[in-house]
């Protein structure tokens, strides 16, 4: 497995609430992890969350009793869930705090993963496909036929998301799993990559088979930055099936 793993606070924030977090370790039943959270909250309550989320996920499934995927990853995240409000209950600062997540492992030849918010999780073979759908407003207006993809990249209510972790007392958590083929590339990002660069641009980059995965993530947040940079940038890209780990 090698593994590329950046944030980038991006051209107009000044605190970077964007968290990625990567291990080609076990922990727990999983033989790895890979985690992009985007924090939401004012001040530092966004970066708060987006960091303590995935430091519960570590914790608990080096504890958890279950065995299959997806009822550990609804478990976990439903606990990351809980602990969030509960420290958003005892600290003034952080109330109001949230975070997307969308998390994963690759059991042999096939990628479970689950997620909550608008960071997505992409699989690049012949072509860049977006696994995960978003929870957002817009996305559930494109659903519903009431704009269309493009309208919705420019969208004044593209930021608001419909789940969270750390809205509600209980969470609504996609779980999917998919056998991936050699030479695939899986690509997790926050919205300050999808929203900055369109999927075509990312597939022409992550397609580009004369470049590593060092040059590939690191052209991505240039190409978000060129674009803008309107939001932190959160970029995890991971080819399966080779042996060399690269965390930058």
């Amino acid at each position: 497995m090698k593994i590329y793993a950046m944030t980038d606070v991006g051209r107009k924030r000044e605190i970077n609430q964007d968290y990625v977090y990567v291990t080609d370790k076990p922990i727990g039943p999983f033989p790895n992890l890979l985690a992009v959270a985007d924090g939401m909250g004012g001040h530092k309550a966004g970066d708060f969350a987006s960091k303590y989320t995935v430091k519960v996920l570590r914790e608990e499934l080096e504890d958890t009793p279950l065995d299959k995927p997806e009822e550990i990853l609804r478990n976990v995240v439903g606990i990351a869930n809980h602990k969030l409000i509960e420290a958003a209950s005892t600290d003034i600062k952080l109330e109001g705090m949230g975070t997307t997540l969308v998390v994963a492992t690759v059991v042999g030849n096939t990628l479970y993963f689950a997620n909550v918010g608008d960071s997505r999780l992409y699989v690049v073979d012949k072509q860049l496909r977006q696994i995960t759908r978003d929870h957002s407003l817009v996305q559930e207006m494109v659903r519903m036929g009431e704009i269309t993809a493009e309208e919705a990249r420019n969208h004044p209510d593209k930021n608001i998301i419909t789940r969270a972790l750390g809205a509600e007392k209980t969470v609504d958590v996609d779980f999917f799993d998919m056998r991936l083929e050699p030479g695939s590339t899986i690509l997790m990002c926050s919205d300050g990559l999808s929203n900055m660069v369109e999927d075509k641009k990312m597939e022409e980059i992550i397609l580009n088979s004369d470049e590593d995965i060092t040059w590939k993530g690191n052209t991505l947040i240039q190409e978000a930055n060129n674009n803008g940079g309107k939001d932190n940038i959160a970029i995890i890209l991971i080819e399966p099936f080779t042996n060399e780990v690269e965390t930058c």
